[in-house]
């Protein structure tokens, strides 16, 4: 069930902690609908990003501040938000979360029974892959609210967290806890919980996510947002452009010819969903330093979106773009030359894949692996549209939107020079209470046994 209004929000001060907030999009969103949040994150690179968007942060590990330093969080903080890292669950991941769903559900109820933290942090470190423990970090964070002193023992009010699909199933568990069983306290929460695709939120191309609204009871029944646009069918496209998913640019060439079907076309009614946004109009500009792509392209991705092998291959500049994850960078963009003859041309920028994600034109990518940071963050106008749900707030009005599309003003030297002592301790550098790139865990060897040849397929 999906809500079709909105009334005056559920808080007076909303204030957001962001666990695993990379480098910014569920912040982003926050920014647009003038929602002040505070985001904890591991990386470095996604931290320098961050500064230099001028986002509030702490480099620090989400489990080390809620063990040592959890009475240093803003007491204000009344929505917990997060996308737990899905590297172990997702179905382009090694399946080490997917292979321990079981084992984690047992983890959820133990921990809402109580059970010693310490006794369970010794049981979790012998998962094969130590980051599967980490969606129960949010889960943890809230029970931890209500022992905190700092508090004066008080739950979060809302709760939102979304991942990659294969997680639906943790979700579900956690709402019939938070609804059944209740946090060790007694507090209890409404809860939904369903799979959205983000195109039908606007943003230009194929990504499912599982998310989770959960409400304090007494704040009432949440519900989640009503998708602004139609949903992106590879199968009807394929049928009335005469393109079957082909890898070859050659033999898809045939669809840029073809008038766009959806490509951002007016509504009939308020109530009717717009179209879903295209790769091409979202790159179109000029935009700040984005001097806009000139269609029509092709681009190939070397993978299927969200486990669908039906959108796999060649999408014109008419089609949203396949998921963006970390290989945004290997995807392929063919450029035309007239009639049906496309040659190889530049790979998108990092601004070019950040606006794909709905990102702001110009944002403040920094440090390396930027198409790691890419793939891996909140899409910010989903973000926005899933806050606004929870929250109460009427859907975010196009006003407020439009900041996506305009570039993002960075932050001042002094400024980053202020967050980066607030995020790292010191102005211009980490120091000792920062995560060291080298703990981060587990080794890709750990995770990854090479296949010798003769296995392989």
């Amino acid at each position: 069930m999906t809500s079709t209004a909105h009334h005056q929000s559920i808080l007076d001060t909303p204030f957001v902690l962001d666990l695993f907030a990379g480098p910014g999009g569920l912040d982003v969103a926050g920014h647009v609908l003038d929602i002040p949040s505070l985001g904890i994150e591991w990386d470095k690179s996604a931290c320098l990003t961050r500064y230099a968007a001028g986002l509030d942060t702490l480099h620090a590990d989400v489990s080390a501040v809620r063990r040592d330093a959890f009475e240093s969080l803003p007491p204000e903080i009344n929505v917990l938000a997060g996308g737990p890292p899905c590297q172990t669950y997702s179905v382009a991941g090694h399946g080490a979360g997917r292979q321990a769903l079981d084992r984690v559900k047992k983890y959820i109820e133990r921990l809402m029974a109580g059970d010693s933290d310490e006794e369970i942090d010794a049981e979790l470190a012998t998962l094969s892959d130590p980051r599967t423990a980490l969606v129960l970090e949010p889960l943890r964070y809230a029970i931890q609210a209500t022992r905190s002193p700092n508090r004066e023992h008080r739950p979060y009010d809302v709760i939102v967290l979304e991942q990659v699909p294969a997680v639906a199933p943790l979700w579900v568990h956690y709402a019939k806890v938070l609804t059944e069983t209740g946090l060790p306290d007694g507090t209890k929460y409404n809860v939904v919980v369903d799979v959205l695709d983000t195109e039908t939120y606007g943003v230009p191309q194929t990504r499912s996510r599982a998310v989770l609204i959960a409400r304090r009871e007494g704040l009432g029944e949440p519900s989640l947002p009503s998708p602004t646009h139609r949903s992106y069918e590879p199968k009807e496209w394929n049928r009335r452009n005469g393109e079957s998913g082909t890898s070859d640019p050659e033999q898809a060439a045939d669809q840029v010819h073809q008038p766009p079907l959806y490509e951002d076309t007016a509504p009939e009614s308020d109530e009717e969903p717009l179209s879903w946004r295209s790769m091409g109009a979202a790159l179109a500009g000029p935009v700040g330093s984005h001097r806009g792509r000139p269609k029509p392209f092709l681009v190939r991705s070397n993978y299927g979106s969200s486990g669908n092998p039906g959108r796999r291959g060649v999408r014109s500049d008419q089609q949203p773009a396949a998921t963006v994850t970390g290989r945004i960078s290997r995807f392929v963009v063919f450029e035309h030359l007239g009639k049906d003859v496309f040659y190889e041309g530049s790979r998108f920028s990092m601004n070019e894949a950040g606006m794909l994600q709905s990102f702001p034109p110009d944002y403040p990518w920094s440090g390396t692996a930027q198409a790691q940071q890419v793939g891996n963050a909140v899409p910010p106008l989903f973000g926005a549209h899933l806050l606004s749900a929870a929250l109460g707030f009427p859907r975010p009005a196009p006003t407020a939107l439009k900041k996506l599309r305009e570039p993002w003003p960075p932050a001042t030297e002094e400024q980053r020079a202020k967050l980066r002592s607030n995020g790292c301790g010191a102005a211009d550098a980490c120091t000792d209470k920062c995560p060291r790139p080298e703990d981060q865990v587990p080794p890709p060897s750990s995770v990854r046994p090479r296949k010798n040849k003769a296995s392989a397929k």
